[in-house]
């Protein structure tokens, strides 16, 4: 079995203008199509929101995950991803998610734990250049001393594999337990208040600015591995537009897990 190596390709880098949830959750399914199609080289796409959301796995219960009337209340649009995990409550400029569309050889023959830990290494060599001692908490979260600070989600899409991660940066902790469940049933006040300190943010472990920790992230992929700016371009936006509209938007797709 031979497995292809990062340098084995010509990555690109895709950064554009804030999109809507629903538009996000169209283009990472739309991006690695185009990947595993070979229309398109490997990529790193850096997410912008336009607006809150919870984004929910592919497998979760939307009832058993969000509280819908605090998701209304706030104005938390909630969406379903293509991929496995947990649920993730982002608002802009709160978080830093990520992408990586990649050829299904580069982790070919690994476990998901394996390629968890091995897709996002350059992230935690970032981190650590920051003065940050970041790791790998098995099955798929990143975490410091002072807690949990993201976690990723993969899927395997017809020869490419779709990994993103979604990482704290600030948090509104109060809005956060009144959108999530989190299995609030379960726990006491006491435990409600642990949950709230479960996710520990970049900007209270660093004290930088959002985008100093993004281009530090970029610039030591980019040392470790090939990349250019690259473009999402208007057809793929077009046609991430078109899934929005006749799947990811519909009430049959959020709601699949009930």
């Amino acid at each position: 079995m031979t497995r292809s190596a990062w340098k084995d390709y010509d990555w690109q880098l895709l950064r554009g203008a804030p999109q809507d949830p629903i538009t996000h959750m169209a283009l990472d399914a739309v991006l690695a199509d185009e990947v595993a199609a070979g229309r398109r080289p490997p990529s790193i796409r850096i997410w912008e929101w336009t607006r809150s959301s919870v984004v929910i796995g592919r497998f979760q219960s939307l009832r058993n995950e969000v509280d819908a009337e605090g998701a209304l209340r706030h104005n938390v649009e909630v969406v379903r991803r293509v991929s496995g995990g947990g649920a993730m409550f982002v608002e802009p400029g709160n978080t830093i998610t990520y992408s990586i569309y990649a050829p299904g050889d580069l982790v070919k023959g690994m476990s998901f734990a394996e390629s968890y830990a091995y897709l996002d290494q350059w992230v935690l060599d970032a981190l650590g250049s920051l003065g940050l001692e970041a790791w790998y908490q098995p099955l798929n979260d990143i975490a410091t001393a002072d807690g949990k600070i993201g976690g990723a989600a993969q899927a395997r899409r017809a020869g490419a594999v779709l990994h993103h991660v979604t990482m704290s940066y600030d948090i509104d902790a109060d809005k956060m337990v009144e959108v999530l469940r989190i299995g609030r049933e379960k726990l006491s006040d006491k435990g409600t208040t642990s949950a709230k300190k479960r996710v520990d943010p970049l900007r209270t472990q660093t004290g930088l600015a959002r985008e100093v920790i993004i281009e530090r992230m970029l610039e030591t992929f980019a040392g470790l591995h090939r990349l250019t700016p690259g473009q999402i371009g208007s057809d793929t936006l077009a046609r991430a537009q078109q899934q929005a509209d006749e799947k990811f938007s519909t009430p049959e797709w959020t709601g699949v897990v009930p």
